[in-house]
């Protein structure tokens, strides 16, 4: 820790010399510093250290990530993209030093409510694994409150990759927003049947609309138990790192409608493309998906 501040010391004494050293004399920059001129002029004969290649390579992948990674993901990167291998200690310890752990807001949770009609009953229990495509599907909306309105994001995750299967804005959480999800994923894959659907019990999937909808097109309904968000963690976790890193630092109703649609389309597209998993091998569920095809 002492060595830090004194590099630090170091660095912020050189560049403010050097900015006002046309301005000012060196004695009288290095006196109102509290800085021994021999001390100076020793730092300045010192040899610059320039960083590492790795050094580079982790402070671009940060800055390309947009700091949404912790240093697991940030090595995984590293062999995937630069062939560096690095211990995550020493991946973690240069984050430290140039700042650039994870910045994303605390995950928020959210539950559904609604008066329930039809209950189906738990039949992931939790196994969030599926051995091939469309086997098993999660669902799940959440708010988007950034706008000048409250969206509602319905959205459908595969678990065999947890890829983003469908998703659908609206400005209501009623029966017709999560129908057209259902509707949008069916199409996308062809209307495979006898896929799991799995939700919480929330008005609009016990519904008889939607529980209609399911038993006309061949699917099986399983519901979480209620008010158990761990029934269905996949969707509740996808949903939270929508908010903490696709609307980072941004405040409530403070984007246009059509920031907002922007936003949203652009994170989930990432979220498909190029957002790697550690549960995928440190893949992105697309690359996931065309390796296991």
């Amino acid at each position: 820790m002492h060595g830090d501040r004194k590099r630090v010391e170091k660095e912020v004494v050189l560049k403010t010399v050097e900015l006002l050293k046309r301005k000012y004399t060196i004695t009288t920059i290095l006196r109102v510093l509290d800085v021994p001129r021999a001390t100076y002029y020793r730092w300045v004969r010192e040899p610059v250290k320039h960083p590492s290649v790795l050094e580079q390579a982790i402070v671009e992948v940060c800055k390309h990530t947009k700091y949404r990674y912790g240093h697991r993901k940030i090595k995984a990167l590293l062999e995937q993209n630069y062939e560096l291998t690095a211990n995550r200690n020493t991946v973690q310890r240069i984050m430290k030093k140039h700042h650039l752990q994870c910045r994303i807001k605390p995950k928020r949770k959210w539950r559904s409510q609604g008066e329930s009609i039809i209950i189906a009953p738990d039949l992931l229990k939790r196994d969030f694994t599926a051995s091939e495509p469309n086997k098993k599907w999660v669902t799940d909306i959440t708010y988007i409150q950034y706008g000048s309105t409250t969206k509602y994001l319905s959205t459908i995750i595969d678990l065999f990759n947890n890829e983003i299967v469908a998703y659908k804005l609206y400005e209501h959480q009623q029966t017709p927003l999560v129908i057209d999800t259902l509707k949008k994923a069916l199409e996308s894959r062809n209307n495979p049947e006898g896929v799991i659907i799995h939700s919480d019990q929330g008005s609009v999937y016990t519904s008889y609309a939607f529980q209609d909808f399911v038993k006309r097109n061949h699917l099986t309904s399983s519901m979480s138990r209620r008010g158990n968000c761990w029934d269905n963690a996949v969707i509740e976790s996808f949903h939270s790192n929508l908010k903490s890193e696709g609307f980072q630092y941004v405040k409530f109703n403070s984007l246009s409608d059509q920031e907002v649609h922007e936003r949203v389309n652009h994170y989930l597209t990432y979220y498909n493309e190029e957002r790697i998993q550690e549960k995928l091998g440190y893949l992105t569920p697309i690359k996931y998906g065309g390796m296991a095809a």
